[in-house]
């Protein structure tokens, strides 16, 4: 069965723009988008801190060493400069492969520059979640 796992978080970055007129997507500076594993075009989870908002876009690579978290087009809307996003992959695995898989973290400081990653592991019992 396949299952869903966060793979990468780049975790409480700010937001530096927003574009409501540029055609949709997340603007990542290159540097966190490799800290990440990132790739342009691949889709991720914005998670608003500052207000709750949650929406999927995707990646396009900015300026190099800018720290730039921008927001484009309609996600533009739901987050403003200053917000404080969580930004979310996934990948879809199959059990033989969850043993060994790890997401990664990357903590950023106020100006959206790495300052240490974190993996955790994940983990598979094959027996589903106990009932409250």
């Amino acid at each position: 069965m396949l299952r869903s796992f966060m793979r990468a978080k780049i975790h409480r970055a700010t937001v530096t723009h927003a574009n409501v007129e540029y055609i949709g997507s997340i603007t990542l500076d290159p540097r966190l988008m490799k800290a990440a594993g990132l790739l342009p075009m691949e889709q991720v989870d914005v998670l608003n801190c500052s207000n709750g908002n949650r929406l999927t876009t995707y990646c396009i690579e900015g300026r190099s060493g800018s720290g730039e978290v921008g927001m484009n087009g309609a996600a533009a809307l739901l987050c403003s400069p200053g917000d404080v996003v969580l930004v979310v992959a996934y990948a879809h695995l199959e059990a033989p492969e969850i043993k060994g898989f790890e997401a990664l973290t990357v903590l950023v400081d106020a100006r959206n520059r790495v300052k240490k990653t974190h993996r955790a592991k994940a983990a598979f019992t094959g027996k589903a979640a106990p009932k409250k």
